[in-house]
């Protein structure tokens, strides 16, 4: 007789509700099984038939870092198209993609880090290639429709687990794991949350990542914001899994903890669920987990609360139902949408008529970006490859295109006369992906290959100076001169890469000749008998022997061509990137010398810009300027389209493009309200605005209509299209309070629409606005404000080219006084403030503020109602220093000194006499090393 099956365990029943099977799987865990889920890499349960599980797929623009996949435009050109639809269709080819790759290697995620929803508030900022937008509404609409491509279609299943990064108020790289945004409530709820807010919301994310920096002096992997915003937002649960190696940050770089215990807990109890710390090794995480435990700085619930987050993904992504979703991979689907999303991203800055260009045009095309398809450090490897040149070529003929980089070729000669030399032919067939390309993959770090030498006669290297002095040297073969763990010098390397480049260098005036720094070792080069190297000592003095100039090329290839096509742009592994911040706008001078080249010899000079990031260029002697972020496989295919006039141009500037370094705030002031930052609050002029791009069509708006109900302004127009060509135009909806009682921004995008008509067609867009998307925070009562009165609808073309404006009356309540007498004053909800900095006021919750530096700073808080009267002032500080009260612009009514030295977080209270009655404005001037948490009055 058979015995009878044993029963399925609930777990594996779904039937069941989702929550009641993690319920049951959890209670089948030991505390030692729990515990070894909260790593990145999560063991196998075998006795349970439970898998291995990670956290973690990069997949920004297209599966990253498994090998082959379609590689789709950066994030910041899909922020470009201004197109949801086409963006949740990327990300549904991505997730069909993760699933395929997974089933063909296990080591592929489901749990997808991606997208990134930081706003680029910083055209500086390293990692600007990685955001949609500074605008928080198209960045949250984007991200929105990649998250739901991303999760799939299916009712029950997820296909992917989308994570937004990085939480919160993270825009720089300089620093980043020590320093802290100074975010004061108005700019955190209007600004730095809504992205992650109206996100989450719409219901396709599986969690977030909290990023490296501190926000208000804590860092954001203890961030209150999880628990008081975050997990308010969806009764999902949210699996909070950290940034790399940030666990450990928090006490071997912030020292915001004395022990790695302490800090392992602090981050469980605020909420992260998912520690990505010491690689695949969780031996570490464990036993901070376990001694934390046994120290009783955690209970079992709290591990409880966090595997449980980590198991609802797990279910939903199907792991415990068989449920099979085998995906698609390199399908001829996918390689059209890559072209199409490469086609939409492009934008079209200027055009004094020469595009499209006319049928039969010779074109030269030349600079560094000519004839390549850059990758970034979150690109997937190429399965197909378009670069500008390719494209022309295969759009023109070849016949009719000349080609001309524009790298300077130099010889490096030797103190002993000698020239540096590259051995031919070093790349054997193995190292030859399809079609004879180099493979990077097996080039990057290679030992096998011989180092340079020296010879009478050298080798010609084509030297490019990507800016800030770095640069890179490349074999007549393509090969990139390179270091490896050996110290050796090789060519080696198909494109700089890595997360330390080994492929950039510096030459250094030295007597007559220049020393030849490596930058990714800091060592100079040195030639010695058995190879050119790399050492600490006896390093060689160089000169170098110019062959060409790149402006030559330029000017002779220029000079036989109807239309110059200027290609320029960054390398996204050099200066700006991961790590590293820009420090300006400009392009490198290498590259100017290159469109100016030009410039000289052929008025007809387009510029098309390929890069991560804006720049300030000076289009007045341009005949047109394009910019597209680097576009993934399709580049090239795209750009010629656009050129040949094949496909309108309607990409849209998803970042204000300033004119000059001058018109950017520092990279750490985080305060875009105060600082007048972005397109809502600056008042310069910017060298082309939010929103801009141009069109080979045009179009008319007209028939404005607005109406407003109870919760929501209805507004309608209409577009045209007036010109002779089938194009896209971006229809923009914009808002302004005419008279606000707080600064608010000058314009503000409320929605848009990407449309598509042919010559003479008309359509009609309609939009239904939330009254809340009128509000600002109300910094006196810590909620939402409708201020009420007259506020401006506008519609347009751009964040500038308002083409119909209207104005509505809205209801709402005046701003009331602070009931100070009441509530007191919470030192962070100020109005305005000068020369101080938000820190935080406890380990674990609740903002502090400090003077910035030496200086003393100062606090303004406007319409405090102190009714019938107060007789007395407390102040809650830590530190030492002094805290002056006055009302509006009379001299201090009271000081306030404190002497606490026993650390940042020992609270004193202090007091004095203080008279007042009525509504004042209220005034502080802090002096010296001290926290101030909350003012309170009585009597």
């Amino acid at each position: 007789m058979t015995a009878p099956s044993p029963p399925t365990p609930p777990f594996r029943d779904p039937r069941l509700p989702v929550a009641k099977r993690v319920d049951d799987l959890l209670a089948r865990l030991t505390l030692d099984e729990k515990i070894g889920f909260l790593h990145q890499f999560a063991p196998a349960v075998e006795r349970l038939g439970v898998a291995a599980f990670r956290t973690g797929q990069e997949a920004l623009h297209g599966v990253a870092w498994m090998g082959p996949a379609t590689v789709f435009p950066q994030a910041v050109g899909l922020g470009a198209t201004w197109n949801p639809d086409l963006v949740r269709r990327i990300g549904e080819a991505v997730s069909r993609e993760t699933r395929a790759m997974r089933a063909r290697d296990e080591r592929v995620g489901l749990n997808v880090w991606s997208p990134t929803v930081n706003l680029l508030r910083h055209p500086l900022w390293g990692r600007n290639e990685e955001g949609y937008s500074e605008d928080p509404k198209l960045t949250s609409a984007i991200a929105t429709a990649y998250t739901r491509g991303l999760r799939g279609e299916h009712p029950t299943y997820w296909r992917t687990a989308p994570v937004l990064k990085h939480w919160l108020a993270h825009n720089n790289e300089t620093d980043r794991d020590t320093s802290s945004s100074s975010i004061h409530p108005r700019v955190l709820h209007e600004y730095d949350l809504r992205a992650f807010q109206e996100t989450v919301e719409a219901g396709a994310v599986a969690g977030v990542m909290p990023a490296y920096n501190l926000v208000n002096g804590r860092p954001n992997h203890v961030s209150p914001h999880l628990r008081e915003h975050l997990r308010t937002w969806t009764e999902e649960e949210l699996l909070v899994c950290s940034d790399a190696g940030a666990p450990s940050n928090l006490v071997d770089s912030e020292h915001y903890f004395d022990t790695h215990e302490e800090a392992t807990a602090a981050s469980l109890r605020a909420g992260v669920d998912s520690f990505t710390d010491h690689g695949t090794d969780s031996s570490k995480i464990t036993a901070r987990v376990r001694k934390a435990y046994e120290r009783g700085l955690l209970t079992e619930a709290d591990v409880d609360t966090a595997v449980r987050r980590q198991l609802s993904v797990r279910f939903r992504l199907g792991e415990f139902d068989d449920h099979e979703d085998p995906g698609a991979f390199d399908t001829p689907e996918h390689r059209a949408l890559a072209q199409e999303a490469a086609e939409q991203s492009v934008v079209l800055l200027r055009n004094d008529g020469v595009l499209p260009l006319a049928p039969g045009s010779r074109v030269a095309v030349v600079g560094l970006l000519a004839d390549e398809c850059k990758l970034d450090w979150y690109s997937g490897t190429l399965i197909h490859r378009s670069t500008p040149l390719e494209g022309l070529y295969e759009r023109f003929g070849a016949e009719r295109v000349e080609f001309a980089e524009g790298v300077d070729r130099i010889r490096l000669r030797t103190s002993t006369g000698l020239f540096l030399y590259v051995q031919e032919g070093a790349a054997s067939d193995e190292v030859r992906g399809a079609e004879g390309a180099l493979d990077p993959a097996l080039l990057a770090g290679r030992t096998d290959l011989p180092p340079l030498t020296t010879d009478p006669v050298g080798t010609e290297l084509a030297l490019v100076d990507w800016g800030e002095g770095l640069l890179t040297l490349r074999a007549p073969d393509g090969r990139y001169l390179s270091v490896a763990e050996d110290g050796y010098v090789r060519a080696s390397a198909d494109q700089p890469g890595g997360w330390v480049v080994q492929e950039t260098f510096r030459l250094e005036p030295h007597g007559k000749g220049h020393l030849l720094r490596h930058i990714g070792t800091g060592r100079h080069v040195c030639v010695a008998a058995d190879g050119v190297k790399v050492a600490e000592e006896n390093p060689e003095v160089f000169e170098a022997v110019v062959v060409e100039r790149g402006e030559q090329a330029v000017a002779r290839a220029a000079a036989q061509a109807d239309v110059v096509l200027v290609v320029a742009g960054n390398d996204p592994h050099i200066n700006g990137r991961e790590t590293e911040d820009r420090t300006s706008l400009h392009l490198p001078a290498h590259q100017e010398r290159l469109l100016r080249a030009a410039r000289a010899v052929n008025p007809k000079t387009v510029l098309a810009l390929v890069s991560a990031y804006p720049y300030a260029v000076e289009p007045g002697s341009l005949a047109a300027l394009l910019w597209t972020a680097h576009g993934g496989q399709a580049t090239g295919t795209a750009l010629a389209r656009i050129l040949a006039g094949d496909v309108s141009p309607a990409g849209r500037l998803p970042q204000t493009w300033y004119a000059s370094d001058a018109d950017l705030p520092d990279l750490l002031d985080y305060d875009v309200i105060g600082g007048r930052q972005t397109y809502l609050y600056f008042e310069g002029t910017p060298l082309y605005p939010f929103g801009h791009g141009l069109s080979y069509a045009s179009f008319s708006y007209g028939d404005l209509s607005t109406r407003v109900t109870e919760d929501a302004v209805h507004v309608s127009f209409t577009v045209t299209n007036i010109g002779g060509v089938t194009a896209d135009e971006v229809a923009q909806l914009y808002t302004r309070a005419v008279d606000p009682s707080v600064p608010r921004p000058r314009r503000e995008l409320l929605d848009h629409r990407r449309v598509t008509l042919g010559p003479g067609e008309r359509t009609e867009l309609t939009f239904e606005v939330p009254l809340s998307a009128f509000a600002f925070w109300d910094v006196a009562h810590g909620r939402w404000h409708l201020d009420p009165g007259l506020y401006d609808v506008m519609a347009g073309g751009s964040s500038e080219d308002i083409r119909l404006r209207t104005t509505v009356i809205l209801d709402g309540d005046p701003v009331a006084p602070r009931a100070v007498r009441e509530r007191g004053l919470d030192a962070a909800d100020f109005d305005e403030q000068s020369g101080t900095g938000i820190v935080d006021r406890t380990r674990t919750t609740g903002d502090a503020v400090t003077p910035a530096g030496d200086r003393a700073g100062e606090l303004l808080y406007r319409a405090c109602d102190f009714g019938t009267g107060v007789t007395e002032v407390t102040a809650t500080v830590a530190g030492e220093g002094t805290v002056e009260i006055s009302l509006g612009g009379t001299p201090p009514l009271a000081t306030l000194t404190a002497d606490t030295s026993s650390g940042p977080y020992a609270y004193t209270t202090l007091t004095a006499e203080f008279t007042a009655e009525g509504v004042h404005d209220v005034r502080l001037r802090l002096r010296g090393p001290l926290r101030l948490a909350h003012v309170g009055f009585s009597g």
